[in-house]
This record gives structure tokens, C-alpha cells and sequence, in this order.
């Protein structure tokens, strides 16, 4: 199995190592720590041997910061996860909402005659301490760069990753690693700048047409590069994991201690994305009074913008991946009736999950799932991004929605998909709250849109339906997706803070939900690629784009209250499923295929 089902921390592990933490920050003569869920490498996926913030609270959420001090600890979740915190952290530690509630004012409340608040800077990026320096002004709370405060009191602290790197085909890619590090070049050239520093993986990674295995679900080498305006790349990382490995001309791999003295040599001005290049990198310019310009990392934009051999290889992953997909369907649909029949029968989460993961490795072309299976059955389904544990497997009841988030990493393409499935007979409410979903999913889906509109202009599309009912979900309605990278991507998304214009070649998730604590959670999602589009018979003669689905497979039928849609969303709902069936039933076994025939019906 790719997926483990045990929980990797405990409630019970925090108030000693609280008390340890407050101890060595008294001997320090700190007031307090900054503790946030981030490497040095800035992105949202962190190897276990960074997992400090999972280490001292028990949080294992994916997004969130914590600060801890003399008398109390603040940790910081969005709509997300406050549901998961709650359950994984112990009573010492109290969930804040945010960005509700920034960090400056918990700080200013907590400390009212001042305090010295400790980092690492190394953790943090220029962007998120400028920001809470400002809103301190005045308070008498001042931060101080330290060296980590929590690695010497963890004394089982995993090695850091040490996978070998291999190559990326450039037929896979569309690009050469030449080409694209030229095109980097000249755009650094135009701004006037020496050099850019990479600091995430990612972008190391579609720069250099290379993969890796340094971190779960993640097909990435934890690296650090120098990118010269020549078309240079100094690559910093362990030798041992491009063992045999020819990067090309122009690449030279150093080892990761030679990364600081490298910088003290540049002569600027120095690109610097404030956004995600660790603190300590500017730090380290500024001392050597090199020049730096405050631009975002030049590879995200060019990233986002698929090749035609990409959006090739998406397409030939995702239909791959919704035959598994069906195929899981029709056995979860036939666990579901042995439920009903058989009050001895037991289906479990992790059953779901494991048996999903099972369909997709059928094809012998899956390399890792693109994230930990969300199986979230009644309650559970609830949790936004829950992740069951053998603590938490809930076993099915009819009656259950039951929320399957899951995805694939294939060496052509990278896929994300939700379904939210009836087990057995679905209650009104269910219904009504699962087809105004859907409407949103499809208004999101028929989008047509003149160029220059971003994610922000789009995402009330989606939440529409369920704003007229009083509802809404705490989450964006979508994000960017990778060519066999990262699931999640920018810098676009659809959300109501994206100011990044959409264009050609983007892949986004369409993913609206709604969820009720403690009953049930409903998400829909499949993905989408950004294409020219045309305006209908009449329109105006502008610049259009459009979306193009590529997710392929049945959404629940049985949940869906035709009533409640309109003539071109139930044409939309009709039409796509017999596309589904189309594409998908020459790929099944005869079970499937039948099944399959029965789920896309026309409403």
C-alpha cells in the first residue's frame, strides 16, 4: 500500500514537549516562538523530518502556523482544518481562527506589555515576517532571528530525504531543460537582474526536466538553485541523489554547504520571490551588499502554462485514472447494497481507500497517489481534508454520504478528483444541498470569459446556488494542478483572492462543497483545462477562453434533484456523462461497463 492508515502523532505528546519548548526559550530569553508548517523550501509539502509544527501539536493539517508562548498557544487554521484541530491537538493548545484573526493582534492581546518573539528565518519568508513586523508596530512585541528552537529538543527527528533524482523526458515535458532555462534567462535579462534563486522544488524541477521521490505524493528533489542570466544553474542539493545523472550543459551540481557562500558572491540585482524564498536568503544578500529586486520566482507563470505534450499527457492520465475510478464505483455501489442486505456486512474508510488505491494500480503506470486518500463517511465527511487513521475508520451505514477525494501521480499527468456517493437511500436535505453543489460545479464548468479575468472574478460562479439557500463552503473553489508535479500549483487558482489572470494551457480543480459538522460533507470536483473558446452566435468578437473537463467519471445521480435544474444544466449533466460512458466503457471490465451504462443515463 501506498497509503498508511496509522496516526502519526498524539494529543497526549504535546504538553511535555510545551513544557520542554517554554523552558529552552526561557534559558534563551524568549518570550516566544514562531512555529510554522514549512521547510526552507517554502512549500506547502514538508518530509517528515520537518514536520515540527505535526511534532509539537499534533496537527498534521497541511496548512497552519502556531506560537507558542509563557502562558498559552495559538494555533492558527483556516476553515480547513478547525474541525481537525480541534480533535488532533490537546487542551493546551487553542485553534485561531485565520486569517480571521491575524497574528499581530493575537500577539498584541496576548502580550500587552511587550515581548520577544523568536523565529527561524530560515522558516519564514520576507513576505509573512514584514507583514506581522507592521501590524506589531507600536506594541512593544518585537521578533528576533534565532536559530530553530525546536530541532535540539526532538531527538528522533527523522534523516532528511536522500531519493534519487532521474530524468523527466523532454517529449513528456514538451520543453527541453535547455530551452526553458533560456526563456528564464532572457526574462531575467529584461528586469534588469544577475541572477534568481530557486528555492522550491518544483520549479527546480520543471526547469531541469527532473523528478525525484524527496517528499510523499510529491515527484520532487528537494533542491536550492542559482538561475544566472547567462542561463547558468547552480544546483544545490546531496550529490549521492544525481548519482550517473547527466543534468545538461550549464548545470552544475554543488553540495548544499556551498549554497550560503554562493550567494555572498553574486553581483546583483538578485531576483527574490518575498512570497517563498526563505528570509534568511535576503538576509544573507543584505549583509553582503548585493542588490535585490523583489519579483515573483520567474518559473511560475511558464509552469502554469501547460505545453500541448502536457495537456496530452493530462488528458491520457485522466482517462486512465476514471476507468479505476469506475471501476471503484461499481464496487462501492455493490459493498453499498450488501450493507443494505446483509446487516452482518461491514465496509469500513480504509476499505475505500485501500480498495481505490487497488483499482489505480491495476494499470501498472501509477507512481504514487497525488495525496493521502480523503475517505470520509456521515460525520467524518464533514473534516474538509480528513485523512483516516485506524483510530479514526469509521465502518458505513446506509443512510451515509460518503466523500471520496483522491488522485494519481502518473508520469504523464497528475489527477484530483471527488465524488460524493449515496449509500443507500439519501435524505432530502442530502439531495437539495448535493444539486446545488453540482449547479455550481456546472456554472463553473459552462464559464466562458474574456481574457485578462482571473480566479477571483470566477470563483462566485460556484458558490452562487448556495448563497441564495444561506450556505457556504470555507475553502477555495479551486486550484492549480501540476504535469506530474505538484496537486496543487499556482500561482492561479479560483478563489475570491486570486488577481492572477487566467490563460491557455492552465489546469484547475472545480471542486464546490458544503459541509454540515457532525452529519455530512458533500464536495464535487473534477478538473479543468484553460482553451480559447468563441463567443456564441451574436457575441461580441473578443478574446475568449473557456474551460475543457478532463476529469472523467459519473457523478451520483441519485443525489441529484432534477427538478431543481435548469434546462442547460441538466443538457450539461447529460452530455457529460455520455461523454463519460463514450470514453471510459471500452477500458472496463463487463461489470464496470455495465454499471457504467446505468450511472450515465440521461436524467
Amino acid at each position: 500500500m501506498l497509503q498508511s492508515f496509522s496516526a502519526t502523532t498524539r494529543p497526549e505528546d504535546g504538553p511535555p514537549r510545551l513544557r520542554a519548548l517554554r523552558a529552552a526559550l526561557q534559558a534563551a530569553g524568549l518570550d516566544g516562538w514562531l512555529v510554522p508548517r514549512a521547510d526552507l523550501h517554502q512549500g506547502e509539502y514538508v518530509a517528515p523530518c520537518d514536520e515540527r509544527l505535526a511534532w509539537l501539536t499534533g496537527f498534521t493539517g497541511s496548512a497552519g502556523f502556531a506560537i507558542v508562548l509563557p502562558d498559552r498557544a495559538g494555533l492558527f487554521v483556516d476553515g480547513r482544518y478547525r474541525v481537525q484541530a480541534r480533535q488532533q491537538c490537546p487542551p493546551e493548545i487553542t485553534p485561531v481562527p485565520w486569517p480571521e484573526t491575524p497574528p499581530a493582534d493575537w500577539l498584541r492581546a496576548a502580550c500587552p506589555n511587550g515581548a520577544v518573539i523568536g523565529f527561524d528565518p530560515w522558516l519564514h519568508t520576507p513576505d509573512e515576517i514584514t507583514k506581522l513586523e507592521n501590524g506589531l508596530q507600536g506594541s512593544g512585541v518585537t521578533l528576533a532571528r534565532r536559530p530553530n528552537a525546536i530541532d535540539p529538543l526532538w531527538t528522533d527527528r527523522p534523516a532528511p530525504p536522500a531519493a534519487r533524482a532521474w530524468l523527466h523526458p523532454d517529449a513528456t515535458a514538451g520543453q527541453t531543460s535547455a530551452a526553458k532555462r533560456a526563456r528564464i534567462a532572457e526574462t531575467l535579462r529584461k528586469a534588469g537582474e544577475r541572477a534568481t534563486i530557486l528555492s522550491q522544488p518544483d520549479s527546480l524541477c520543471w526547469l531541469l526536466n527532473m523528478r525525484g521521490a524527496d517528499l510523499p505524493r510529491l515527484p520532487v528533489v528537494q533542491a536550492l538553485g542559482i538561475v544566472h542570466a547567462d542561463g547558468r544553474v547552480d544546483l544545490f542539493a546531496q550529490p549521492a541523489k544525481f548519482e550517473r545523472l547527466a543534468l545538461g550543459d550549464g548545470v552544475q551540481l554543488r553540495p548544499p554547504e556551498a549554497f550560503e557562500p554562493a550567494l555572498r558572491t553574486l553581483t546583483g540585482p538578485v531576483r527574490l520571490d518575498k512570497a517563498s524564498a526563505p528570509l534568511r536568503v535576503l538576509d544573507i544578500l543584505q549583509e553582503a551588499g548585493i542588490a535585490t529586486q523583489f519579483q515573483p520566482d520567474p518559473c511560475l507563470l511558464p509552469k502554469a502554462r501547460k505545453t500541448e505534450a502536457e495537456l496530452a499527457g493530462a488528458r491520457a492520465a485522466h482517462l486512465r485514472d476514471g476507468a479505476a475510478v469506475v471501476e471503484f464505483l461499481c464496487w462501492l455501489d455493490a459493498e453499498a447494497a450488501r450493507l443494505s442486505a446483509d446487516p452482518t456486512h461491514s465496509l469500513s474508510e480504509i476499505d475505500i481507500a485501500r480498495h481505490l488505491e487497488a483499482c489505480r494500480r491495476q494499470s501498472n503506470e501509477l507512481v504514487d497517489l497525488s495525496f493521502d486518500t480523503i475517505a470520509g463517511s456521515g460525520p467524518n465527511g464533514a473534516i474538509v481534508h480528513y485523512r483516516v487513521t485506524e483510530a479514526s475508520n469509521r465502518t458505513l451505514i446506509p443512510g451515509d454520504l460518503m466523500l471520496v477525494d483522491s488522485g494519481g501521480q502518473y508520469r504523464d499527468g497528475t489527477t484530483d478528483i471527488t465524488r460524493t456517493i449515496a449509500i443507500g437511500p439519501a435524505g432530502a436535505l442530502e439531495a437539495t444541498c448535493f444539486t446545488r453543489v453540482l449547479q455550481g460545479m456546472i456554472a463553473l464548468s459552462r464559464a466562458r470569459f474574456p481574457r485578462g479575468v482571473a480566479g477571483g472574478h470566477l470563483d462566485a460562479l460556484a458558490r452562487y446556488p448556495l448563497w441564495l439557500a444561506g450556505q457556504d463552503y470555507d475553502h477555495g473553489t479551486g486550484h492549480g494542478v501540476g504535469a506530474f508535479l505538484s496537486v496543487h500549483e499556482g500561482p492561479h487558482r479560483i478563489s475570491r483572492i486570486s488577481q492572477v489572470p487566467l490563460d491557455e494551457g492552465m489546469l484547475l480543480s472545480n471542486e464546490p462543497g458544503y459541509y454540515r459538522e457532525g452529519a455530512f460533507g458533500i464536495r464535487i470536483e473534477n478538473l479543468l483545462a484553460v482553451r480559447a473558446g468563441s463567443p456564441p452566435e451574436g457575441g461580441d468578437a473578443r478574446d475568449w477562453l473557456e474551460f475543457e473537463t478532463l476529469t472523467l467519471a459519473p457523478i451520483d445521480r441519485r443525489l441529484i434533484l432534477a427538478e431543481m435544474l435548469t434546462e442547460p444544466e441538466r443538457a450539461w449533466i447529460d452530455s457529460y456523462h455520455a461523454r463519460v460512458q463514450a470514453a471510459l466503457a471500452p477500458l472496463l471490465s463487463d461489470p464496470a461497463r455495465r454499471w457504467l451504462a446505468q450511472a450515465c443515463e440521461p436524467l
